[in-house]
């Protein structure tokens, strides 16, 4: 591996996981204190509905960010959706809450939440595509495994942010304040972010490419980006049930301590991670599609046991590694190279709002049995991959 290929991998999980650790804060504030400090009353299912809000929004982002992605290039696209994630999530931990401003409060909270999807829109088709297009023939997966590795990176520090702090103050005087700091220190890891990204040079794929697309969304193979969509979907589900709404489920109704339900959560994220790793190089080795296939029949089997405690959420979470994994490198093999950043970006985001926005919501209705819910979503992706071609063996 080369001294550029390194400091792209590292420029790639970095930024993903700065700006997934802005993600997923806001999803643990939404569970842990969000539907009191900025509701009238106590209102989980309005704190889910602003959660969700940045899945309908990542489309938006990932068609914006995909076309100067695919126009200008991936590295400015990429330092502009790190300053738009970064400058929402800071905003976001100034925000006053409903005792201080009314309705207000949740009105600008549900706006900055939609920039920071726009945000996320545009981050992981550019990381991706950075990884990928600067591997090697029959390496793409090891080497796109990076960008996966930030949301769980991500995840933990977001999470670890929390434990921290209620470790060290009351519950008072964390749901008064102490649950801004994760948000305000996004600023410091921005910062951090936009050195590393910098430096670093343009993909040679994208510089040898002779042709640009004026509109890149309108050469995109639609029907392949709607099937990227469905089979994302189970990644998501697994995901957002596992660590949102299991943790809401753990300490609402089965008064499981916060600390605790953060800590179990954050073990699976660790099994998730090494699912992420194991999954990225067998699909080097036997294919992208039939890895994925594997891990989507796998979801299948764990889905009706995902809110048993401890395991549930564990095992789930390290299945959802298992679908993730060879995604890096997956959907950007799916499109060619001047509406791939359009393409790849495009098909994770709507992924998303079928598996990451619809997930939290259904759970709070339909409680326990969200876990027939996850194998339904599984069922999709697996039809979804069985009707999209190997790609492992093609050049970018």
């Amino acid at each position: 591996m080369t001294t550029r290929a390194r400091s792209v991998i590292l420029a790639s999980l970095v930024g993903t996981a700065i700006e997934f650790y802005d993600f997923f804060i806001y999803g643990t504030a939404a569970a842990l204190v969000f539907s009191t400090v900025f509701f009238a009353e106590d209102n989980p299912l309005g704190a889910y509905a602003t959660f969700a809000v940045a899945f309908l929004s990542r489309p938006l982002g990932s068609a914006i960010f995909g076309h100067w992605g695919d126009r200008a290039g991936r590295k400015s696209t990429l330092v502009v959706s790190l300053l738009l994630m970064g400058g929402s999530t800071v905003a976001i931990g100034v925000l006053p809450g409903y005792a201080a401003i009314g309705v207000a409060a949740p009105i600008l909270l549900t706006l900055l939440r939609f920039t920071q999807g726009i945000g996320l829109g545009g981050e992981w088709g550019g990381a991706a595509l950075l990884a990928a297009e600067y591997a090697p023939e029959g390496r793409r997966g090891r080497y796109a495994v990076f960008p996966q590795l930030g949301p769980p990176a991500g995840f933990l520090l977001a999470n670890g942010a929390f434990l921290a702090i209620m470790a060290v103050m009351d519950e008072a005087d964390f749901r008064a304040w102490g649950w801004r700091l994760p948000f305000l220190a996004s600023l410091v890891l921005v910062l951090v972010g936009l050195y590393v990204r910098l430096r670093i040079a343009e993909t040679p794929v994208f510089l040898a490419a002779t042709a640009r697309a004026r509109v890149p969304l309108r050469e995109l193979p639609w029907g392949r980006v709607l099937l990227g969509a469905g089979a994302m979907v189970i990644a998501y589900t697994l995901f957002y049930v596992a660590t949102t709404y299991c943790l809401s489920y753990g300490t609402a109704i089965l008064g499981v301590p916060k600390q605790r339900m953060l800590a179990l959560i954050m073990l699976g994220v660790v099994f998730m991670a090494a699912g992420t790793v194991v999954s990225a190089r067998l699909s080097d080795r036997f294919g992208r599609r039939r890895t994925l296939i594997a891990g989507t029949l796998l979801a299948i089997a764990v889905g009706p046991f995902i809110v048993w405690l401890p395991v549930g959420p564990v095992a789930a979470l390290g299945v959802m590694g298992l679908v993730y994994g060879p995604m890096g490198a997956y959907l950007p093999e799916l499109f060619r190279t001047e509406c791939r950043y359009s393409g790849a970006s495009v098909s994770y985001a709507l992924g998303g709002v079928l598996g990451g926005a619809v997930p939290p919501l259904i759970a709070t209705l339909l409680g326990a049995g969200v876990g027939w819910y996850v194998c339904a979503m599984a069922v999709l992706s697996l039809l979804c991959l069985l009707a999209l071609p190997e790609t492992a063996d093609l050049r970018l």
